[in-house]
């Protein structure tokens, strides 16, 4: 059922507007926006879970099903090579369809990856148990992108002006949650070979309550009534032509470059951080605590400046100064991850890194779809995200490549079986990516806000319509 109208701030409005103005514009919220919220929240932390679940206990994995280390891997990465090219795609299914149908196929295909990879577990007998592994992973696979920034078109389409950040950011934070979820949860389920159907079951709960609400809760792609200017003014532009104009548009081009260059710097991140600490003698357990906090504090931080950009409407202000300081905690974890016996100072960049880097990732994709109106939400923000995910799969090949083996310290606690590999070249090339993609976009990323200004002028229209109406004579 519909909830009513919004109060306090009305959607759409200018700071100095009346309270009456969203009404008067036709504007309106509804509760139901909430539901779908935590819906395609769900479904984001669900598949980010499943996406790294095998992770965290590959030997295990790998011993129980008779798979290499190789193979264990590439249960996690077909998500990074299938989700380039099945994003783009998703671009043009999300403006097509619809936010409600898509979210329900992405229910649906998570749901299915889930069960399907499961079935090796059960206890009839399966010749190939890597080709279900496989199959399931990549069926999840197929919907990262789509929920990873579907979140931006939620937000436009369902809230108002000064709940956009903030509910984008919830949405995008999710998925975040997930890969948090996946790290805590499968070395606490599984302990010996035994656990693993146990934990595979598990992983499909989450999955299967996303498809559920999807499927019985979500009736409208769209609201009723659009809360805002910027939702009521929403254009269909075909898909070809919206990526034309994005691609026209120098300052999104900038962002999509130099954000999506970071955001393949964090994935790169946490797929190395194991590895590039257990050559200074620093264990599984430290590293997994780092990345732990890496995320906590990303998700602490984006609540607290989504809210704040929520009120101030200071995306790039925001976004340049997160990432500014982003580059110089890189630089830090560059040269701190050398050494030995520095626990203390990694976990306090690790907890800085997410702070300052992972904390404005909604706000960059809100600010993504301000500067590119009045093309769709979906292929803006998708399109940042299709990027990340190419540079993410870029930047581990590119470091992985740069490593080499040498003579085995007394203090590695690598347990791969050969030397370990010195990550010093390749920490100082992610630090100085870093750096240049920062000083880049701090120079050359201008922009108005585009969508903001159009829900400005729209309102002042109907505002000065109201005070030239003729007013009714006084009654005597």
């Amino acid at each position: 059922m519909d909830g009513g109208a919004g109060g306090g701030r009305g959607a759409g409005r200018g700071p100095d507007a009346p309270p009456a103005l969203g009404a008067l514009l036709g504007y309106r919220v509804y509760a139901r926006r909430w539901l779908f919220l935590l819906v395609l929240s769900l479904l984001n932390c669900s598949n980010a879970a499943l996406w790294l679940s095998f992770a965290p206990v590959a030997d295990i994995i790998a011993h129980h099903f008779v798979l290499s280390t190789e193979q264990i891997n590439w249960l996690s990465l077909i998500y990074l090579v299938v989700s380039i090219p099945s994003g783009v795609v998703a671009i043009w299914v999300l403006d097509s369809v619809g936010l409600r149908w898509a979210t329900i196929t992405c229910a649906w295909l998570n749901f299915a990856g889930s069960t399907f990879r499961a079935l090796p577990s059960l206890a009839i007998k399966i010749e190939d148990p890597f080709a279900f592994l496989m199959g399931g992973q990549s069926l999840c696979a197929l919907v990262q992108t789509m929920v990873i920034f579907s979140p931006a078109k939620l937000a436009a389409l369902w809230f108002p002006e000064h709940q956009r950040v903030t509910a984008n950011m919830i949405g995008t934070m999710s998925n975040s949650l997930g890969i948090l979820m996946a790290n805590l949860l499968s070395p606490t389920l599984v302990k010996k070979e035994k656990d693993i159907p146990w934990m595979l079951g598990i992983y499909i709960i989450p999955a299967g309550l996303a498809c559920l609400l999807a499927t019985a809760c979500l009736w409208d792609s769209v609201p009723p009534s659009p809360p805002s200017a910027g939702a009521a003014r929403c254009t269909s532009e075909r898909f070809l032509e919206g990526l034309k104009l994005l691609l026209h548009n120098r300052a999104y081009v900038t962002l999509a470059v130099c954000f999506g260059g970071g955001i393949g710097i964090f994935s790169g991140f946490l797929a190395l951080l194991e590895q590039v600490l257990c050559v200074k003698g620093y264990s599984k357990e430290f590293a997994g605590l780092c990345g732990a906090l890496f995320i906590v504090f990303g998700v602490l931080g984006a609540l607290v400046l989504s809210l704040y950009v929520d009120q101030t409407k200071q995306f790039t202000e925001a976004v340049k100064i997160g990432y500014c300081l982003t580059s110089v905690v890189c630089v830090a974890f560059a040269l701190v991850s050398q050494l030995q016996g520095q626990t203390l100072a990694l976990v306090t960049i690790c907890s800085l890194l997410g702070l300052f880097g992972l904390s404005v990732v909604p706000i960059a994709m809100e600010l993504a779809v301000e500067c590119s109106f009045p093309v769709s939400e979906g292929a803006a923000a998708g399109l940042v995200v299709v990027l990340g995910q190419a540079a993410g799969a870029l930047v581990v090949v590119l470091l992985t490549a740069l490593s080499v083996r040498r003579a085995e310290p007394s203090t590695s606690t690598c347990q791969d079986g050969q030397g370990p590999l010195d990550w010093k070249v390749s920490m100082l090339l992610m630090a100085g990516l870093c750096a240049l993609f920062s000083c880049c976009l701090t120079l050359f990323f201008h922009t108005r806000y585009r969508r903001l200004e159009a829900e400005a002028r729209m309102s002042r229209s109907i505002q000065d319509d109201a005070d030239r109406a003729p007013q009714p004579a006084a009654t005597p």
